[in-house]
């Protein structure tokens, strides 16, 4: 595997990690697809870490069980802002 992929593979994960990212998060802080960075998490970093790879699995396995909860809360942030637009026009 390439040293720039190891690298990118590894500071991904201790990002996600520090911050709790999603994979949508990383990717945008990496400028990369939500696609490369979850085939580095799931594909390349076990190979790289185990360690690291169970820690990174552990969070995405969380962050899956509550998107259901930031789809709903990112809705309702943005109803509240239509209808704020609506009041003051």
């Amino acid at each position: 595997m390439d040293e720039v992929i190891l690298r990118r593979c590894v500071k991904a994960a201790q990002y996600m990690l520090e911050n709790r990212a999603t994979v949508r998060q990383a990717a945008s802080k990496f400028g990369l697809s939500k696609s490369a960075v979850h085939k580095d998490m799931c594909v390349r970093l076990p190979q790289i870490d185990a360690r690291l790879a169970r820690e990174v699995a552990a969070l995405l396995e969380y962050n899956k069980a509550v998107r259901h909860l930031r789809g709903g809360e990112a809705t309702r942030r943005r109803y509240r802002g239509l209808q704020s637009a609506a009041d003051g026009v």
